[in-house]
């Protein structure tokens, strides 16, 4: 296991940003901004959808429209992170950016249904490494000791992107037209690239190693075939279509194509020698699980208050408040009992039962639960990831080396992403199903004829069902969401197995540090700031 960070980079860190807190202030602002951009892009363009599609044509790309995205985001995770690791973060980091506000540009700029779908992918490939620049540039500045005061910010601007992303998407579209959805990111996108030019200052460092193409390839190819059969299964094609079968078998295929290449490869995308951290390998089960959960959630919670509970479409993001609200305040409580004890281990395990917990009583939620016990249900929930969101990245950077860690840091965004499309497509297709099968059970061939296309009516074609119809309804969709939440249930308990079997090992830059840390200066940036 790779405990200790190499002292020369830490020596370089703490010589250039110590003297400057004002500095590094402003860097962790523009990271800010920037993971802000990553995570609020989604949350806007869906609300603007339906728009877009009136306008530009084409309904049926629409699904294209965000896979494109996801795609390329997936995909180029791991690439942006080995070349932070090669190149230096800063320059990687500016790239992405750079290569983001572009595809937004053209996205706004789109004239046909095809031209935005291609457009999305370029923004895409820029977002895969916003989120993994954030982590990995945090990861340089802060040691993992000091790191656990900044998840309360980190999920403060998650929970802030779920919330306002619908609502700023809405106002945007209605007011200045779909386009500024995507010129939006412009402005921000400059303020984060000015000043992460201006003020922050890494160690510049150049290997002369060379670009591990086949394994980039083989791990795009493989990432590509998995992310499309979550995304197709059960609604472009059935799960044993032919075509998800040939899927499947090249993302099989691919994938352990490039684990056998990267044991050869000089200078591997993804080192297989970081797996060998218990810890790092926990820690990456755990993230695939939380976003599995986590994307799951919000995308039936809305569902559910809307067509049963009758809430409005358009504040939809506030109706995920008592979830995220919880998130925030534990991630905060969490990371600053890590910072004050150095003990980290407490909070997988309460994680994965306050998790499990709140699945469970949502799976009960029927026609008759009110919003305020749903909400306290969702409470539940969002207590249990607050204690793990930020947890894992912190765990799995301390758990390799410092010339690692952009690899760490993209790897855990990975399998947070593979888990969230996991979560989607599989949920999604048990919702569907059984909301299909009680419609047909409640109002015959009629009621499954309305949900044959999609099991989420809006709510103008909910408001022109008769009465009968729309009381089916409800009751499949709280069928639904009882086999959707009960599904995450058993899933989430994998969390609380891997949480007992995490080690915990003390955390780089506190007072109490190993034998081998003994010589390593501590950066004080974190004190600083």
């Amino acid at each position: 296991m790779a405990d200790t960070q190499q002292a020369p980079a830490g020596q370089d860190i703490s010589e250039e940003q110590g003297s400057q807190p004002k500095s590094v202030r402003v860097v962790l602002l523009a990271l800010m901004i920037a993971m802000m951009l990553a995570m609020l892009d989604n949350m806007i363009v869906g609300t603007a959808m339906p728009t877009i599609v009136g306008e530009l044509g084409g309904l049926q790309h629409l699904s294209w429209v965000v896979t494109g995205y996801t795609l390329a985001t997936a995909a180029a995770t791991p690439i942006w992170g080995k070349l932070g690791d090669m190149y230096g973060r800063k320059g990687a980091f500016m790239a992405s950016i750079v290569i983001f506000l572009i595809g937004s540009a053209l996205s706004g700029m789109a004239q046909d249904m095809g031209q935005l779908i291609g457009f999305r992918a370029v923004q895409g490939l820029g977002a895969g490494g916003l989120m993994v620049g954030v982590m990995a540039i945090i990861g340089d500045l802060v040691p993992p000791r000091e790191r656990g005061k900044y998840q309360g910010m980190m999920a403060g601007v998650m929970a802030l992107a779920m919330i306002g992303g619908p609502l700023v998407g809405g106002t945007i579209t209605d007011n200045w037209g779909w386009r500024w959805a995507f010129y939006i990111n412009l402005p921000l996108g400059v303020i984060a690239l000015a000043a992460v030019s201006a003020v922050l200052h890494l160690p510049k460092k150049r290997t002369e190693t060379r670009i591990d193409y086949l394994g980039a390839a083989l791990l795009t190819v493989g990432i590509t075939a998995i992310v499309l059969v979550t995304t197709w299964g059960g609604t472009e094609y059935a799960w044993t279509s032919a075509r998800i079968m040939e899927l499947c078998a090249i993302g099989i295929v691919s994938l352990i194509a490039f684990v056998i290449w990267q044991t050869k490869a000089a200078e591997p995308v993804l080192p297989l020698h970081i797996f060998r951290s218990r810890n790092f390998t926990l820690m990456s089960v755990i993230g695939f699980i939380t976003g599995f959960v986590m994307f799951g959630a919000t995308l039936f919670l809305p569902l559910y208050q809307q067509s049963v509970q009758g809430a409005s479409a358009t504040n939809s993001g506030l109706l995920l408040l008592p979830m995220l609200g919880a998130m925030l305040v534990t991630s905060m409580v969490a990371g600053r009992v890590t910072t004050n004890t150095g003990r980290y281990k407490i909070f997988p395990i309460a994680g994965g039962v306050l998790m499990v917990a709140g699945l469970y009583l949502l799976s009960l939620m029927d026609t008759g639960t009110s919003r305020f016990t749903s909400g306290v249900y969702m409470a539940i929930l969002g207590l249990g990831m607050g204690c793990l969101m930020q947890i894992t990245m912190l765990v799995a950077q301390n758990s390799v080396q410092m010339k690692d860690m952009g690899v760490a840091s993209s790897s855990t965004t990975l399998f947070r992403t593979l888990g969230s499309s996991f979560g989607v497509a599989i949920m999604g297709a048990l919702f569907n199903h059984r909301v299909q099968d009680v419609m047909a059970e409640r109002a015959g061939s009629a009621g499954r004829q309305l949900t044959e296309q999609s099991a989420q009516l809006d709510a103008a074609s909910l408001a022109k069902l008769p009465a009968a119809a729309r009381e089916a309804y409800q009751h499949a969709v709280s069928a639904g969401t009882h086999s959707a939440f009960l599904l995450g249930t058993a899933v989430a308990v994998i969390v609380l197995i891997a949480a007992v079997f995490v080690k915990e090992v003390p955390l780089k830059g506190g007072p109490q540090k190993d034998p081998a840390d003994a010589a390593q200066p501590q950066a004080p940036v974190a004190e600083a700031v």
